[in-house]
């Protein structure tokens, strides 16, 4: 694609990148195939090829609107069309760049902005979501249906492990995931102290940054990145052999810091260290000897949705798949597996309508073999899509987790 990037915006470092990116873009189309947006919408500027246009026009210097903003926030940033890509387009980033680009000139409505702020303020932090939460439950009985869907049920945690192995990894707490299901990562140690692996906790460990950096506030996921990377740093050092995610969008914004603390003199080389150390708990149980776990004779039939960040992010696509059928599970999977669920992290709260429907053509996939549990690899997705269905929605380790013998 041929460029003619504003000459000032040129001599920064996101000029450079985006007309790198821009460059690559050969207008094949294959992209609209599987964007989830342009599959609802019809709408060329809800495709990848149609907002690699509108970022164009932005950064050479040409008028902006809020129609322009619109069609980049609906932009779901599930990576599928990178998958497709014949070229490597490097979309996310350039996204990334259009959308700061776009925001810098377009004022947003004070409602937008209010829940955007709420957002980065409360989502992070544990300890200012939980006395919500708690108050949320309290009062659900009286908030009306769709509000009483959003609230997600009490789970509860099962034995706690104590063990102590000579082997230990680091497993990520999560901000929203330590409060609303800390059934996951119980179920994530019990299932590793089976294989003899003991789960470190990290007390002062904070959000992975993931929440802040898709809202375009990239200074201070930097700040919690570089914090939580003093913190694996030396524990890496003292001999643990991996920090783990169970959630496949904080596996993927770790392993992406390298890309966000580039320019820092002082991080660029530890977020490498550490992306390299990080992994998907799926992708590590792989590794293991698993013929240690017992599980039960009659195992449920699971529809598996896999994550975007586990499958387009992190290019695990059946990885997890391949672990339950290799433990004994019955498998499904849907039609246009590839396509996001909606959740997509903030944008089921940012774009409700779009993502509603997203979810509604995802459950009715999930649902067509009449599975006893749907499973899935990130707690934003299982959220999500418990809100729209009675079939239980559980992350896929506690699945496996229940079926121990």
């Amino acid at each position: 694609m041929q460029t003619q990037i504003d000459s000032q915006l040129l001599q920064t470092d996101a000029g450079k990148a985006a007309d790198s990116i821009l460059r690559s873009c050969v207008h094949c189309g294959f992209c609209t195939a599987t964007c989830p947006t342009y599959q609802l919408l019809g709408d060329e500027l809800d495709g990848p090829r149609g907002r690699i246009y509108v970022i164009k026009q932005a950064l050479e210097g040409k008028q902006v609107t809020r129609k322009s903003q619109l069609h980049l926030d609906r932009c779901l940033t599930c990576r599928s069309c990178e998958t497709t890509c014949p070229s490597g387009v490097k979309y996310a980033e350039l996204l990334e760049i259009g959308r700061h680009l776009v925001d810098r000139q377009v004022e947003r409505p004070v409602t937008e902005k209010l829940m955007r702020l709420g957002m980065k303020n409360i989502l992070p932090y544990p300890s200012r979501i939980a006395p919500l939460l708690a108050v949320a439950r309290t009062l659900k009985p009286l908030l009306p249906q769709k509000l009483q869907q959003k609230i997600p049920a009490k789970r509860t945690s099962g034995q706690i492990i104590s063990a102590t192995h000579s082997r230990k990894v680091i497993l990520l707490e999560g901000c929203v995931q330590s409060v609303v299901a800390q059934s996951i990562n119980q179920s994530a140690r019990r299932v590793l102290d089976k294989l003899g692996v003991e789960c470190i906790r990290v007390k002062s460990e904070q959000c992975c940054g993931a929440v802040n950096h898709h809202l375009g506030d990239k200074a201070t996921a930097a700040d919690l990145a570089r914090h939580n990377i003093d913190l694996w740093s030396r524990l890496l050092e003292d001999g643990v052999e991996a920090i783990l995610g169970a959630a496949s969008a904080c596996t993927l914004e770790i392993k992406e810091y390298p890309q966000l603390l580039k320019n820092d003199p002082l991080y660029a080389q530890k977020a490498q260290a550490i992306r390299d150390a990080t992994a998907d708990l799926g992708d590590y149980l792989q590794q293991q000897n698993m013929n240690r776990l017992n599980l039960i004779d009659t195992l449920p039939q699971v529809a598996f949705h896999s994550p975007c960040t586990l499958q387009h992010g992190l290019h695990l696509k059946g990885s997890i798949e391949r672990l339950l059928r290799s433990l004994g599970f019955i498998i499904t999977e849907p039609q246009d597996a590839h396509l996001c669920c909606g959740s997509a992290g903030t944008y089921s709260i940012l774009q409700p309508q779009i993502s509603t429907q997203l979810r509604s053509n995802k459950l009715q996939a999930l649902s067509d073999n009449s599975p006893d549990v749907i499973a899935t690899a990130n707690i934003g997705c299982l959220l999500h899509l418990q809100s729209g269905t009675q079939i239980d929605v559980k992350h896929w380790i506690e699945v496996v987790d229940e079926s121990l013998i």
